[in-house]
């Protein structure tokens, strides 16, 4: 399994497409409406920007997340 490698142009629906369990890391963040159209086509230093969150705290947990379940990298960028 290639693990996700999440940067602050990954868009939110990449990353809840590759496991919806990374759904509370923008819950703690103040991003409840993770489920509706708009935020789902943001990206994580867009989401970040609004909810007044610095962008590497989150990328850095979704990223040692996702290297504690897969092997080797993918970076995906929108």
């Amino acid at each position: 399994m290639i693990a996700l490698t999440v940067t602050k142009d990954t868009v939110i629906n990449d990353i809840l497409m590759e496991d919806m369990d990374v759904a509370p890391f923008f819950l703690d963040m103040g991003m409840h409406c993770i489920g509706c159209f708009a935020s789902m086509g943001e990206t994580v230093e867009e989401a970040c920007m609004v909810h007044g969150v610095e962008p590497d705290d989150l990328i850095d947990a979704l990223n040692e997340y996702f290297a504690s379940k897969g092997s080797s990298p993918e970076t995906t960028e929108g």
